[in-house]
């Protein structure tokens, strides 16, 4: 483009119910326009006054996403990652809480001079300053999407920043796209508009008019919705889309947006070229997701949050990944790890492998440790993660190494043998938001191991999560009992990867690979434990 060039602003909002799909639709959207040869950029602006979602409970918030430069930030960026194929950063998430963090911050230092300070000015320019944050000089166009539902006391600043924002850029320069639900009432046998109309007509209240709506619904719409719609909206035929229930996978739905053409409407209005669309390897992912040539196989996922699908969001979404490239479907059985005085086999008899993804506090431990002491010692394929890895030297260290004692200073710090220990850069740490290891960080592998096989690499970087680690202290008898410490930071001062040798596929780590896993290129060491499942499902 040429020196002129301005960034374009796409606005997604959602109305009538929350979880509707902002998210999926936005990063699908973005995964369009990349695909048509343009730089863009997104960022999720959050309501609630957390300044991060970091100390939030996984039963209200799902997971945490942390960011290659270390923010820890709403599970919908995951989504921006592996549809829209981009990278975020800590300017792709903001919170009311963070923006009134930084307001107060300069009232306090006195920047504002004796005004009084309010939520119009002062506020909206925080959240205008926000969206701008993340634009470039190469960026085409930046799409934001805000969270909540419209209607809600706490959104009204956001609109009323994007209503500004647009106003001040010029329409040819932003767009507003509305996502809202047609429900089908079973009872009358219809699809009703009247919620959708009712949605649309808040926004209208606070000065802003949908360029675009796209209706969530289970059934198709039909020529009368969209002639009603059209007309209490105001929005033009043409520009009201629908987004139905995908059969397979949310991987469907940019294939359904672009058969509606809607990312063509989209450029249009922000006057841009819509060149081609190049989406032939996504196609080819979508009928080896379909269509799988290696059947199924059954993975255990035990953890403490295992029956929320939100809470390991991106491994279970890592796993399809893996699967994809291994022609499978991986099918997925959740687990709570609170199994303390039932034997694993009565669930695990039946798995080809077994995940134990990370987490904190003391609670389903025990649970997570017995089901580790039975992947072991029955051959089955184990994959550890962060907290996964740290239970995992825990059973080693009590059952081979005979530390009878031997557990984690977050559970009990005063223990005998603290086999993980609180890492010596959190130990003066009070405040708990922001402040653990966090962000990407390099570790070299070690050759002929596992991981050096699955990665072909002798230097990684991953993104990290956690305030414990491995006691150096017992790596000496670890490792003469047969453990394998196959990835170290680059000082080795710090245990990234272990493995045992014999054993088909027994592999933990402190990071989170599954922050890094797309659907066109899944996560290696994903990809070689689901491979370790189907072997072991073919043995």
């Amino acid at each position: 483009m040429s020196s002129k060039r301005k960034t374009k602003y796409i606005f997604v909002t959602g109305g009538v119910v929350s979880s509707l799909g902002k998210g999926i639709t936005a990063a699908s959207l973005a995964f369009l326009l990349k695909r048509r040869g343009y730089n863009v950029k997104m960022q999720k602006l959050d309501p609630y006054l957390n300044v991060d979602p970091g100390t939030m409970s996984p039963f209200q918030h799902g997971e945490v996403y942390v960011t290659v430069d270390g923010a820890e930030t709403d599970l919908d960026l995951g989504h921006y990652e592996r549809f829209g194929e981009l990278i975020c950063t800590k300017e792709s998430n903001y919170t009311s809480g963070k923006i009134y963090l930084n307001v107060l911050s300069r009232e306090r230092r006195g920047d504002y001079l004796g005004k009084t300070v309010q939520v119009i000015p002062h506020i909206t320019d925080e959240i205008k300053t926000c969206i701008r944050s993340i634009e470039t000089k190469d960026t085409d166009i930046v799409i934001t999407e805000i969270g909540g539902t419209v209607g809600d006391i706490e959104s009204l600043p956001f609109l009323e920043a994007i209503r500004q924002f647009r106003q001040e850029i010029g329409r040819g320069n932003g767009i507003f796209v509305h996502l809202t639900l047609l429900p089908y009432i079973k009872a009358a046998g219809e699809m009703k508009t009247k919620p959708s109309q009712q949605s649309v007509s808040i926004l209208r209240e606070i000065g802003i008019q949908p360029d675009v709506l796209i209706c969530r619904c289970e059934r198709p719409m039909e020529d009368e919705h969209r002639d009603k719609l059209s007309l209490f909206c105001n929005v033009p035929r043409p520009l009201v889309f629908e987004e139905m229930d995908v059969e397979h996978s949310i991987y469907e739905v940019p294939v359904d947006l672009a058969k509606q053409k809607v990312d063509t409407h989209i450029l249009k209005h922000l006057e841009l070229k819509p060149r081609s669309l190049e989406i032939k390897d996504w196609n080819k992912m979508l009928k080896n997701l379909i269509e799988p040539k290696n059947g199924v196989v059954t993975i255990a996922v035990v953890g403490k949050y295992a029956s929320l699908n939100d809470a390991y969001k991106s491994i279970y979404e890592s796993l399809t990944h893996a699967g994809i490239s291994s022609k499978v479907t991986v099918e997925i059985k959740k687990i709570e790890s609170d199994i303390d005085d039932v034997s694993p086999a009565r669930f695990l008899k039946d798995v080809d492998a077994v995940l134990v993804p990370g987490g904190f506090g003391s609670r389903g431990i025990e649970g997570k440790i017995r089901t580790i002491k039975y992947a072991r010692e029955n051959g089955i394929p184990f994959f550890g993660i962060c907290l996964g890895l740290q239970c995992a030297i825990i059973e080693y260290s009590r059952n081979v190494c005979k530390l009878r004692k031997a557990t984690s200073h977050e559970f009990n710090p005063d223990a005998k043998h603290l086999v993980i220990d609180l890492m010596e850069s959190q130990k003066n740490v009070t405040e708990k938001g922001g402040t653990m290891r966090l962000g990407s960080y390099p570790c070299d592998l070690k050759k002929g191991s596992k991981a050096y096989k699955a990665y072909k690499q002798e230097r990684i970087d991953e993104r990290h999560r956690h305030r414990y680690e491995v006691n150096n202290d017992y790596r000496e008898i670890l490792s003469d009992k047969g453990m394998i410490f196959s990835g170290l930071s680059p000082d080795g001062e710090l245990v990234e990867i272990m493995e045992l040798k014999n054993h088909p596929w027994f592999v933990a780590c402190q990071f989170h690979p599954e922050f890094q896993s797309t659907p066109l290129s899944p996560h290696p060491l994903f990809k070689g434990f689901v491979k370790a499942a189907l072997k072991h499902r073919d043995s």
